[in-house]
């Protein structure tokens, strides 16, 4: 969706239009999708008890087939917008089950789950790149025949890797371990999720986490042009963000470890707080960029912190469909915070942009420090000093 922002900030046509409907009625594009990540978010835990791990995956990334084949024919803007929430529902399926697949691993655990949100990271980062070059062009929707082969070649290696099995066959034929885990008390599951305070919790920082994640990736190119008279490769600061994020996902690895998860989780929020404050009152175009993309790199392991924290400290028979919910939920984050944004840069401009990532940024390091810190064993929540594991 940040691809989105960067072609309207860019793309003469697009530029246009936003000019005659304002921020508030592009920003409706993040409704939808954020409508879509609920639903998907929701949908996840029934699904699960209904259909095998790798039919609901093949099935949400299938969904974004039809998203992506209507926005690259550039129809009445309407229909674009409406056809983000089957991206969004999509979307949702797939980062709610990779992340619960993720989190179910046993063997090196966080290293794996710094590498797929490095792997996203990496997929953000060339996106902006690609946006960029069509953004100048006339028939400017072929960027989604991009997305569009993408999106068919994630169905085709979802269905050749998960071949619409279950996640205890895949976890067992990964050489993962498989135990036996039942319901606890005999509640439903959709129950237990939906009151525990540990998920709620995990959700909303996550909600916020990827809402500053997007809003800076995506709104800050409107930014940079604006108020600091960038050009057309305005587009590129984006990428460098996102090339900073995924950077962090993975160099930042030993840090995490010898620092402790949790803790270091409050330095790089700290960090990125305050560099913020720079993008906002030092007015120099590269270093602007520059900054931007420190904080990209700052902001990059917080996403794989927050799921290895849920993974150690909920329960295991409602480890998948907590991580479905909080990742579902989280996301949309990405819709709906870069909505607001839209919203408030409509009334007073994108001027507005850093004040509101400040208090979302404050609220983002609010909620991780409401967040328990206790590891779940098998007698129940035991507190621990720092909950660290080994890999």
């Amino acid at each position: 969706m940040w691809v989105d922002i960067v072609i309207l900030s860019l793309c003469p046509a697009a530029h246009l239009l936003r000019q005659q409907v304002g921020f508030m009625v592009v920003s409706l594009l993040f409704v939808m999708s954020c409508c879509g990540f609920i639903l998907g978010a929701l949908a996840n835990i029934w699904l699960l008890e209904k259909f095998t791990f790798g039919t609901i995956l093949v099935a949400g990334a299938a969904v974004q087939i039809v998203t992506f084949s209507v926005q690259a024919s550039a129809p009445p803007f309407a229909a674009f917008v409406v056809v983000n929430l089957l991206n969004g529902f999509g979307g949702a399926l797939q980062d709610a089950l990779s992340n619960g697949f993720v989190g179910a691993l046993k063997y090196n655990a966080k290293t794996k789950m710094g590498i797929l949100h490095a792997a996203y990271g990496l997929g953000a980062f060339s996106s902006p790149l690609v946006a960029t070059q069509f953004a100048q062009m006339e028939r400017w929707s072929f960027h989604y025949l991009v997305s569009l082969g993408l999106a068919v070649l994630n169905t085709l290696t979802m269905i050749l890797v998960f071949r619409f099995k279950s996640q205890e066959v895949c976890l067992r034929e990964g050489g993962e371990p498989v135990g036996t885990v039942t319901d606890d008390n005999g509640k439903g599951k959709f129950r237990q999720i939906m009151t525990n305070k540990s998920v709620q919790l995990l959700a909303f920082f996550i909600l916020f986490y990827v809402g500053v994640e997007v809003t800076i990736g995506g709104w800050i190119v409107t930014y940079i042009i604006e108020i600091r008279n960038g050009g057309p490769s305005s587009g590129y600061i984006s990428s460098g963000f996102f090339g900073g994020l995924t950077l962090g996902r993975v160099v930042l690895l030993p840090v995490n470890k010898l620092v402790g998860e949790r803790r270091v989780l409050f330095i790089y929020a700290a960090l990125a707080f305050g560099l913020d404050f720079v993008i906002w009152f030092v007015p120099s175009l590269v270093g602007n960029a520059v900054v931007v993309s420190i904080i990209g790199l700052l902001l990059g392991p917080m996403y794989p912190i927050a799921m290895n924290q849920a993974s150690r400290i909920l329960p295991p028979w409602i480890l998948t469909g907590s991580i479905g919910w909080i990742a579902g939920f989280g996301q949309a984050g990405s819709a709906l915070l870069p909505f607001l944004t839209g919203a408030i840069a409509d009334r007073h401009g994108i001027q507005s942009l850093h004040p509101f990532l400040v208090a979302m940024m404050a609220a983002m390091i609010v909620l991780f420090w409401l967040t328990p810190n206790k590891a779940f064993t098998s007698d129940g929540p035991a507190p621990q000093s720092d909950l660290e594991e080994k890999d």
